[in-house]
Parts: structure tokens; C-alpha cells; sequence
């Protein structure tokens, strides 16, 4: 056991958070190494001449931070770092494995025979400013208008000097993130969320604060209570199905969620990587509240993977500091794919393969359905995927290895998560990145797994 302890004169009101954050400090700096125990509550209280009630409220907030675990009869520990877990898709593509681990929109002959009518068109008549093209915006106003038409269709009305060209959706979160959270910043974010937003936070030195989530999406009484108990400098959500659990967020809990950042002054992230994707959907955050809301939404997920283009709403007072880091982590958007996005959105391309994917899908889900049944909750019909929850007795690693080994590979839940806290065991499952053949062989596999009793094969190795 460790005789640390902060000294009492560091300590400022409110006192418990301010422990804590000593506590964390210690943690970073190595004074508290993984796998220490603290003193005793009592012991702590005693030392520091405060009440147990304070070292209790300090150890709790730690806890959820993730970076203490209690362990009854033993006492509080400092949690041993995790190792990453690196993305949820496989890093490279193995022949005789059907990946269903990686999130792709369905592709067929349709996207390389636009791809090859987009270039040879280029090719006809390209302009010398998209070969020439070395300062930000030397390519001119023409694609912002685009994407201010783009993002109208997506349901965000901006002006375009709110709007940043960048490369992709990943591109634009992490401008947006390193906009509005400096190192020691808290910014909440769904338990259950995007896959590089928790080593990006740990990369700029930012705390992630898990919100809860049901089968409708993030919960606006979390995101309160959250905000209440300490400063958050921004969330970070995906309300529009691209989330891993495959949820649209209602109207009403929108607007929840706007009215609580409001009260607390949070900046919102909204990831609509979908964009135009997903119809009947409610008012996007950015509609809601333009003032404190950066919206991204791009091409890859909806036209094509290769078309790595996106497009970034962002509040007026923003535009000046999102652009600033956006030049200096990206400089620019790739002219060319910014040229075949701008023709895609003027001439109806991009709109065109929308409409494609929309119907590929429905004959995706409708596969699904009929091979696997009533499994876990259902995503929505224009999805890209499918969240399967696990049966009792299946754990998320066996099962994966399991799948892997019968030539399947599947996305697990823990990827997703904002702290260590998994709430129950779970896959994610693409509809999109294989042909429909290999998807129905694949989809087998996962529902006869799912039916069998959960012992994984034997190695024979």
C-alpha cells in the first residue's frame, strides 16, 4: 500500500474534486503507478484533516474516470493501463476471410464505372488551378457552394463561410475536437461511440466522460448529470444511426440535448457521417443550434469509400480558430477529390449513388432478417450494419475467435467504448463490405454460432 498523499495546503474548493484531480495527476506523472492501492478512506480523510465523505466523492470520480477500481475487502486500486485495443475492423485484408468487421457502404460495378467517368472527364478538361493548386482555398468558391447544397440535403443550412472542406469525417472531428478541448479538457461523448475518438482524446490529453445509452441513443438526464458535476468542454454524438447501435435519436431528445448544452455552455460534435443517407430523420443538432454545433458529414460512408471528402459546419464564432487547426493537421483538402465532389454534388452523381445505396441496403437487411431472424434489437433499415447483442454465456473475445476461426470476422463492442465499462457483450456486423454472396455465408456462420452453446473450438495447432 501507498503512504501517498496530495499536500492539504494544494487543495482548493470544491475539495474532493480538487483531490481527484491530484490523485489523476499522480497517475499521469507516475508517482501512483498502476496497480497501487491508496490509503484507506479513513486514513486519507485523517491525514488531510477533511471528511471521509470528500476522500469517498474524490475515489468515486476517479472510479468513473477509469483510473481507480475498488475491490471489496482489499481496498481502492489504481486500474493497471489498458492496453489499446486498436480498431474494430482488421488491418489488412485476408483472402479466405469474409471481414464483416469493417463499416463500408455496399459496392458494386455502378462505383467504379462513375469513378472512370469522372476522371476521363478531368482528363478532358482539367483545370491547371486543381494540378497548381498549394494554398488553401486557391481552388476558389465553387465547392463551397457545392457544399452548402450538399449540406442543405444532409438537413444543416449554413452559410458557406461557416464551412470547412476537409479530408473525411475523421479529418473534421479532430479539428472540430481540437477546437473547442485543450489538453485537461473533460468532453462527453455516447458510452458506446465512434472508434478513434478514445485514442485521439488520449493523444491531445483529453478526458473522455461516458454518457449512457439505450436503444434510442444517448440519455439526456446522464448528459445533465454530467455536466452538473463537473466542467465538460464539449460532447461529442452520433444521434443519426451511424452510431454503433444503429439508433436515430428523437426529436424530443434532441432538443433535450440542445437545451442542456445550452444551460451549461457545451459546444456540441455532431458526426452525421450518413448525411443524406437516412430519410425522415430528425432535425440535426446543427438546425437546432447552429451557435454551438460543428457538423460533419462526408462521402465515404454514402457515394463511395474512395472518395474521402467531407464537409464541416461550425459555429461563426469558431471559423477562425477550426480553420487555423485545420492548416495545420491538414493544410488542405485534396484538390482532385475535392473536384470530383463538387461535379458529383452539381450534376446529381452523388445524389444518384445515395439513392443506390439506400435500395443495396434494403435487400441487405432484408438477407439479414431472413438468416438470423430476431437477433438483439434491430438497426435501422438504412444502416450500414447490424448490432448483435451476444446471448447469456457468450463473451465478446470467444465469440470472435470463434467466428474468425470458421473464416468470419466481425467488429467487437469493446472497440467502441469511452472508458472500460462494457455493458454487455456484443458485435457489430457489416452489411456493406462484402458481396451479397459472401454476406449470406458469413451472416450463416455468426447465426449458427449465436445457436450453438458457447464453447469455442479447440486449437488444433
Amino acid at each position: 500500500m501507498s503512504d501517498w498523499k496530495p499536500d492539504p495546503k494544494r487543495l482548493t474548493a470544491p475539495i474532493y474534486k480538487s483531490l481527484a484531480d491530484e490523485i489523476a495527476a499522480a497517475i499521469s506523472d507516475g508517482s501512483l503507478p498502476g496497480g497501487t492501492r491508496l490509503l484507506p478512506q479513513r486514513h486519507m480523510a485523517q491525514d488531510l484533516n477533511v471528511s471521509i465523505q470528500t476522500v469517498s466523492r474524490a475515489y468515486d470520480d476517479l472510479t468513473r474516470r477509469g483510473l481507480l477500481s475498488g475491490e471489496a475487502g482489499r481496498g481502492t486500486f489504481v486500474k493497471l493501463a489498458q492496453p489499446d485495443r486498436g480498431p474494430p475492423f482488421t488491418l489488412q485484408r485476408v483472402p479466405e476471410i469474409i471481414d464483416l468487421s469493417i463499416l463500408k457502404p455496399v459496392c458494386e460495378d455502378i462505383h467504379e464505372e462513375r469513378m472512370k467517368a469522372a476522371l476521363a472527364a478531368l482528363a478532358a478538361d482539367l483545370s491547371p488551378r486543381i494540378v497548381h493548386a498549394f494554398r488553401p482555398g486557391s481552388t476558389g468558391s465553387r465547392h463551397r457552394t457545392a457544399a452548402v447544397r450538399w449540406l442543405r440535403e444532409c438537413g444543416s443550412e449554413t452559410p458557406p463561410q461557416n464551412v470547412c472542406v476537409t479530408n473525411g469525417a475523421t479529418s473534421a472531428l479532430a479539428v472540430a475536437l481540437m477546437t473547442v478541448a485543450p489538453p485537461g479538457a473533460v468532453v462527453a461523448t455516447e458510452i458506446l461511440g465512434h472508434h478513434s475518438l478514445r485514442p485521439l482524446a488520449n493523444y491531445m490529453g483529453v478526458r473522455l466522460a461516458a454518457v449512457g445509452v439505450d436503444d434510442q441513443g444517448i440519455l439526456p438526464g446522464e448528459f445533465e448529470k454530467l455536466c452538473a458535476d463537473e466542467k465538460i468542454n464539449a460532447l461529442v454524438v452520433q444521434p443519426t444511426v451511424i452510431n454503433p447501435t444503429g439508433s436515430l435519436l428523437p426529436e424530443a431528445r434532441r432538443r433535450e440535448i440542445v437545451a442542456i448544452a445550452a444551460k451549461f455552455d457545451v459546444p456540441l460534435i455532431e458526426n452525421d457521417a450518413l448525411g443524406p443517407l437516412v430519410t425522415n430523420k430528425p432535425p440535426t443538432l446543427y438546425a437546432l443550434a447552429p451557435e454551438r454545433t460543428f457538423y460533419v458529414t462526408s462521402f465515404t460512408k454514402v457515394v463511395m469509400p474512395g472518395l474521402r471528402i467531407g464537409y464541416m459546419a461550425m459555429p461563426a464564432r469558431y471559423v477562425t480558430t477550426a480553420t487555423n487547426r485545420h492548416l495545420v493537421t491538414s493544410w488542405m483538402a485534396t484538390p482532385l477529390m475535392e473536384e470530383i465532389a463538387t461535379r458529383w454534388v452539381e450534376d446529381g452523381t452523388a445524389m444518384d449513388l445515395v439513392h443506390w445505396q439506400r435500395d443495396a441496403l434494403s435487400r441487405r437487411h432484408g438477407l439479414f432478417q431472413q438468416i438470423m431472424g430476431p437477433c438483439g434489437f434491430s438497426a435501422h433499415p438504412q444502416s450500414l450494419h447490424r448490432w448483435i447483442h451476444l446471448p447469456d454465456g457468450h463473451n465478446e473475445a470467444d465469440f470472435i475467435a470463434h467466428a474468425r476461426s470458421l473464416g468470419v470476422a466481425v467488429a467487437r463492442a469493446s472497440s467502441f467504448l469511452a472508458n472500460d465499462n462494457l455493458p454487455y457483450p456484443a458485435i457489430r456486423v457489416s452489411l456493406g463490405s462484402v458481396d451479397i454472396d459472401q454476406l449470406s455465408t458469413g451472416l450463416r456462420t455468426v447465426a449458427n454460432i449465436l445457436g450453438s452453446p458457447p464453447e469455442p473450438p479447440l486449437s488444433t495447432s
